[in-house]
């Protein structure tokens, strides 16, 4: 199995364990190919090794796995590399939360095996797709979390008017609004206030970021949805964010956001569970009172 392997401005500390990971895979038939910046940072650190490496960007044809070492930031961006392609992507969180990069350091080693053995889970997961911005995003008009727009250089907030296919929806008088995949409702949105979708519901989650009427609230509509975005600020300019990446509007424009036709695809060992990874992430289930407080 030829997998490439992807780290994005890793901490020096992690560096020798990404180094030993590398050295063992060809000991259980895996062959890494290293992206090439990783590559010149572990030589730089005393860890080169010979393996072949590629250039920033998709892995070369031929690849079947990517390996995304850090946290869910370096995981979004694996996804939106490989979507097109089809190539599946494991996240090993080398960052703090890791949702989605859910495989601890202290795992990878022992996942090796059941990767050469083909032992593990492949999970299709809902991307949106964003248009009206073909100028401006190119073909990386993808994302995995959510779609979210939000002023910029003002303190003032955005009007932003949503239909839902030919029906209008509502105007959120808001900072923002998020449109979140059952993926991302644990990312910006939950943070908002938004609900907690299992990854496998087919819905889309709307979810306005600081509302200034207070009985707004986020809604779930079916992922059939096409929705249509227009904001309208005070302002000139204003974000509009794919996961992780942002490009500046002006003025007022139709955006639509969709289900893409395309979908991502996420590699789980045998073990996994989304309701286990819940429980651990946001500590659901911790008794406060168990831990030692400070001293009368």
């Amino acid at each position: 199995m030829r997998i490439a392997v992807q780290a994005r401005q890793p901490e020096p500390s992690t560096l020798p364990l990404i180094a030993g990971l590398l050295q063992a895979m060809p000991a259980h038939g895996l062959t890494p190919v290293v992206d090439g910046q990783l590559a010149a940072l572990l030589a730089a650190a005393g860890s080169a090794m010979p393996h072949d490496t590629f250039d920033a960007g998709a892995p070369p044809a031929g690849t079947d796995l990517l390996m995304s070492l850090g946290g869910d930031g370096t995981f979004l961006r694996a996804v939106g590399l490989v979507a097109r392609s089809g190539i599946p992507v494991l996240g090993v969180n080398l960052g703090r939360l890791g949702f989605l990069a859910a495989l601890g350091p202290d795992e990878v080693h022992g996942a090796l095996g059941s990767l050469a053995q083909r032992r593990f889970i492949l999970e299709e997961r809902m991307l949106l797709q964003v248009t009206g911005c073909e100028a401006e995003l190119g073909d990386q008009d993808l994302a995995l979390n959510d779609v979210s727009v939000h002023k910029r250089d003002t303190s003032s907030m955005i009007a932003v008017h949503v239909h839902a296919g030919e029906r209008f929806l509502n105007t959120y008088w808001a900072d923002g609004l998020i449109i979140a995949t059952p993926t991302g409702s644990t990312a910006y949105s939950l943070s908002c206030g938004g609900p907690i979708l299992d990854p496998s519901c087919r819905n889309l989650v709307i979810t306005p970021i600081s509302p200034h009427n207070l009985n707004i609230r986020p809604m779930v509509l079916p992922d059939a949805c096409v929705l249509q975005v227009e904001v309208e600020a005070r302002e000139l300019n204003y974000l509009v964010n794919l996961d992780n990446r942002s490009i500046t509007l002006s003025g007022q424009r139709p955006i639509g956001v969709r289900k893409a036709d395309l979908v991502a695809r996420i590699v789980h060992l045998p073990d996994h569970d989304f309701f286990s990874t819940l429980r651990q992430k946001l500590n659901w289930g911790l008794d406060a009172r168990s831990a030692a407080g400070p001293a009368a």
